[in-house]
């Protein structure tokens, strides 16, 4: 199945991709993981990212439709994958639209003001990329690695409220490109409540993929 994640940053897409990509053995492939991979380079394109990241902005569809390609294009996407992040723009759709065809789009919906609070308080592990919350992990140390645990600059309240304006502006579009093929599910609930309906969802849709 090739599915795409669609909602605002924060709103729980990453921890969805994850449960899913366990259950149906197929990799999830994450825009901000291939930037932030890509910022610790030494180059041009680097540099570029970095400072487009570090103000909330996207990264010119060009270059990011073009990671995309070549990371769908690898062995462990035969049987499918999900995008975390891609699309962005319904230029990127329709780009994508001629790289490989989607089955499904999870809209993943969480109030603006909730997101905010969750964001606020995560913390990342500059070592092994770990996330924690604040009030999960007082100590503000990786229960992995021991590093001491980093707010990003992503994750900063300013930096979260123009990341949301950004994505009402050129990812909502997206609602109305996909339409046909969209299925909603709220998270503000659990993690396993926001999970159950998709994991029904795509166990019946997975029988008439193959």
């Amino acid at each position: 199945m090739k599915i795409i994640l669609l909602g605002a940053p924060g709103s729980g897409k990453g921890t969805l991709a994850k449960k899913i990509s366990k259950d149906f053995d197929i990799p999830q492939i994450s825009t901000g993981d291939l930037f932030r991979a890509i910022v610790k380079e030494d180059s041009e394109l680097a540099s570029k990212v970095r400072e487009i990241m570090q103000s909330g902005g996207l990264v010119p569809d060009e270059v990011t439709i073009e990671i995309v390609k070549e990371r769908i294009a690898k062995d462990d996407c035969k049987k499918g994958f999900i995008l975390d992040g891609f699309p962005r723009t319904v230029n990127q759709a329709k780009a994508l639209e001629g790289i490989s065809q989607i089955d499904t789009v999870i809209l993943v919906d969480l109030a603006n003001e909730i997101i905010i609070d969750r964001l606020s308080a995560r913390r990342t592990c500059p070592n092994c990329g770990e996330i924690y919350s604040v009030q999960d992990n007082p100590e503000n140390v990786c229960k992995k690695c021991n590093s001491p645990l980093i707010q990003r600059d992503d994750d900063k309240p300013e930096t979260i409220r123009h990341r949301l304006e950004v994505y009402e502006q050129n990812t909502s579009p997206l609602i109305n490109f996909y339409s046909d093929r969209i299925f909603k599910v709220s998270s503000a609930g659990s993690p396993e409540e926001t999970y159950s309906p998709v994991k029904t969802f795509l166990s019946e849709m997975e029988g008439k993929v193959e």
